[in-house]
């Protein structure tokens, strides 16, 4: 299965599974990464850049270049067909009112459903909602938590 990392979901590993105190975790993080079935985006790699600086980055992409992925021409069909939908314009238009910079949302969902992926985001289902979780339903495209990730794949620590 391929999983394709929120920012969020990024941003709750690196700060609370510090690699000298889960060492294990991480060297299943890492293998995943390295075989190519855990992921993220381009604009996640910006996202996080502002958040966490260069290193963390670096961290996430040492075990493969490819891990913040830039999009491809399905991908970017496909989030044309997201905001087809008119209420899902809302997502793209309030995250431009509050300051404009990188925005993951649109390229995550497209990333995971081009490569029949799921995502993972600590966002959460909520009625009449434009989040990641609302459009990965409308579009019937898997999407768990963090947590969920970890039950899905049996990680224990």
């Amino acid at each position: 299965m391929i999983y394709v990392f929120d920012t969020n979901s990024l941003s709750n590993v690196l700060k609370h599974y510090y690699r000298d105190r889960f060492p294990s975790f991480w060297e299943k993080f890492d293998e995943a990464i390295g075989e190519g079935w855990l992921m993220s985006v381009h604009e996640s790699k910006l996202e996080l850049k502002e958040r966490f600086g260069d290193e963390a980055v670096k961290l996430l992409e040492k075990q493969n270049t490819d891990f913040f992925g830039s999009p491809t021409t399905k991908e970017l069909a496909f989030i044309k067909q997201i905001y087809s939908v008119r209420h899902f314009q809302h997502n793209l238009e309030r995250k431009k009112l509050l300051g404009g910079g990188p925005f993951a949302d649109p390229f995550i969902i497209a990333k995971a459903r081009v490569l029949d992926g799921v995502v993972v985001t600590e966002e959460e289902l909520r009625e009449n909602a434009a989040k990641i979780p609302n459009i990965c339903k409308r579009f019937d495209i898997g999407c768990v938590s963090l947590e969920g990730f970890l039950l899905r794949e049996d990680w224990r620590f």
